[in-house]
């Protein structure tokens, strides 16, 4: 880019950034204009009094995060060629302007992420790790990078567990809030590495935008607003955290405040400068350390040193790619489960006809899922989880069944998985498959908090589905220049040994990254052998453990229920984990979660083939783009968060 374009691009991303509100701008087509924002449906709201749960209270095996309301009747964004969907506005804005100027999905990923980490910090960052899954149209091959954070050298199995072996008491305050949880981040030497493979735009424009938001200032938005509210006293703990969330009277700041972050401003501008290797050697690194160290407020230290910050490395792997119907599915491997996991589940699911189960009453808020199809997911979902639990761990440390994802995924095996499940009957906890001796025991699942997804699909054909995180809400409450340093180390099994003994795959050592469920996901036509056939469909969410639940009923929606991508994204979440709990979504309009769900035919269907049913709201932050013709696309945002889609002119 010549300078004088850059000098109209970067006053372009400014004004569109700082003008208008989050909604109610559009012509009312659902039609996307260049960037320009686009009808989103009734505008998202702090939650209801009946939704965020107080501090400590909430059900984080199905609402991992807080509640933040939902916008009715979405109409799905069309664009004709290409299409940006992140949890954020301001992320999708300026994302697509890299696209109007020309600059690939990658050159627009870079940019959504640096956005997102100054205006949804609660969720993803600088600090934080992500998977990612690119689809580069010119080779047409799919690719997957792994910016997962590391541990520590210096951990141990018991590194989370105790403060030394002379001293076994917990981490202060706890683990989490604790120098123990920081991991090295990943996400920004991934992206380095993406930028070199597939960026156009040059690397310091790409930094332009959250640059300017930094300096300028962005408002709080009210699902930002409420996660500060709840977790204010973590916040306390920090004198970084405390000065730029509260109020000086210790008061969490409130919607509409605005907000300008110096300190990012700086940090971003020499990662522009001097590239992502700026995060791993020299000043910001040395601060990572000392962050991570501190003993302030009575904390635990962690134990990462300079070492680890410069020898990490983003990995590339083999993208885990299996047949559904007449799709190809393309997903992450390990460390993350969640490709694995979406694979099993609708490798199960086609042995039954899913697609002679559409939901009831469909509209522009997806209809209502019937009894029938709900049990059927969710008990596959339960069959999936058992074998994710006991065997997928980092491949580089813990291998597979039969040494490849293939053997969890292979079509006989989950025929036979699909034989355990009664039509009439839920199994309540499934049983992981036989695979003979093992050196590893199944340990308890772990809690897995908040993430961030980003949808992306350029001018060229090209496509990224990235899911970002700093793992709980806040990640660790450590804040070092500007940026918040993850907690994901609590992705690891605190306890390093089974009931039985074993030891657990998913156990803390040294350099190792930990399990998640972080689920991007690539949908293609079903290919001759020789390669993927036509990209179809870019999906993602963010939501813990419960990614995994939000892709499969999206795919099944799309793929099986003929749902455009607004109404699947918009649908009612339903699905479980390996426990005998079932979630339904009751922010949904659809569902009464009145008196429990007493009253509401899904819930009392789920229940009287033995379920144990949970209507607390979930929280999805879906982003969802699907091919629409030859050259066009059509979007979908979640409407339980702030999410928009933003594109070409149609």
């Amino acid at each position: 880019m010549r300078p004088i374009q850059r000098i109209r691009y970067a006053l372009a991303v400014s004004a569109l950034l700082l003008a208008g509100s989050l909604s109610g701008c559009g012509d009312g087509t659902g039609s996307a204009g260049p960037c320009v924002p686009s009808p989103n449906g009734t505008p998202v709201t702090a939650a209801p009094s009946s939704g965020t749960a107080a501090p400590g209270t909430r059900d984080l095996a199905t609402n991992p995060e807080i509640n933040s309301g939902y916008r009715s009747d979405m109409a799905a964004v069309r664009t004709t060629g290409y299409a940006v969907s992140t949890a954020n506005s301001h992320a999708t804005r300026a994302a697509c302007e890299v696209l109007r100027a020309g600059g690939t999905a990658a050159d627009a990923l870079i940019t959504a992420q640096t956005v997102l980490g100054l205006t949804e910090p609660q969720a993803s960052g600088l600090g934080g790790g992500a998977f990612l899954l690119y689809y580069n149209a010119e080779d047409e091959t799919v690719e997957a990078y792994d910016g997962r954070e590391t541990a520590p050298a210096a951990a141990t199995e018991n590194y989370l567990r105790w403060i030394s072996d002379t001293d076994r008491s917990e981490p202060r305050p706890d683990t989490r809030a604790s120098g123990r949880s920081i991991g090295v981040p990943g996400v920004m030497r991934m992206l380095g590495t993406l930028h070199s493979d597939h960026g156009h735009t040059e690397w310091r424009e790409l930094f332009d935008a959250a640059v300017g938001l930094a300096d300028q200032g962005f408002e709080i938005s009210p699902r930002l607003a409420g996660q500060i509210a709840e977790s204010a006293p973590e916040l306390a703990r920090d004198p970084g955290t405390s000065e730029y969330f509260l109020n000086p009277d210790g008061s969490p700041k409130a919607a509409g405040t605005m907000l300008t972050n110096p300190a990012l401003s700086k940090t971003l501008n020499t990662l522009a400068t001097e590239g992502a290797d700026a995060l791993y050697t020299g000043p910001i690194a040395q601060d990572i350390v000392a962050a991570t160290g501190t003993t302030t407020g009575g904390r635990t230290p962690g134990m990462l040193t300079a070492a680890d910050l410069a020898g990490y490395r983003a990995e590339k792997r083999t993208p885990l790619c299996t047949d559904y119907r007449e799709h190809e599915v393309c997903g992450m491997p390990g460390p993350s489960s969640g490709g694995i996991t979406v694979a099993a589940t609708l490798g199960i699911l086609e042995n039954f006809d899913i697609p002679a189960l559409p939901p009831d009453r469909v509209d522009a808020n997806g209809g209502v899922p019937r009894a029938e199809a709900a049990h059927l997911i969710a008990e596959a979902e339960r069959l999936a989880y058992a074998d994710r639990d006991k065997y997928v761990a980092d491949p580089d440390y813990v291998p597979l069944p039969g040494n490849s994802p293939d053997t969890l995924v292979d079509p006989q095996y989950l025929r036979e998985r699909a034989g355990l499940i009664d039509p009439a009957r839920s199994m309540g906890t499934a049983q992981p498959g036989d695979f003979g001796p093992s050196a590893f025991g199944a340990g308890p699942q772990q809690p897995e908090h908040g993430t961030s997804h980003i949808s992306v699909v350029d001018s060229y054909g090209n496509a990224a589905a990235m899911t970002t995180t700093v793992e709980s809400a806040f990640g660790s409450f450590h804040m070092v220049d500007g940026f918040l340093l993850n907690n994901q180390l609590t992705d690891f099994a605190a306890d390093p040994f089974a009931p039985d003994g074993a030891p657990v795959a998913n156990r803390v050592e040294p350099g190792k990254r930990p399990r998640s469920s972080m689920s991007p996901t690539l949908v293609f036509e079903r290919g001759d052998g020789s390669g993927p056939g036509a990209l179809t469909h870019v999906v993602g969410s963010p939501g813990g453990s419960v990614i995994i639940q939000f892709v499969v009923k999206t795919l099944v929606g799309m793929l099986d229920w003929g749902l455009d991508p607004q109404q699947a994204v918009s649908a009612v979440s339903f699905g479980a984990a390996n426990t005998p709990l079932t979630g339904v979504g009751g922010e949904h309009p659809a569902i009464d979660a009145t008196a429990d769900g007493a009253h509401d035919p899904l819930v009392t269907g789920l229940r009287e083939r033995g379920h144990q049913v949970s209507v607390a709201p979930q929280t999805s932050g879906l982003s969802v783009l699907a091919r629409d013709g030859d050259t066009g696309w059509v979007g979908g945002a979640d409407p339980r968060r702030e999410g928009e889609v933003l594109g070409d002119t149609r």
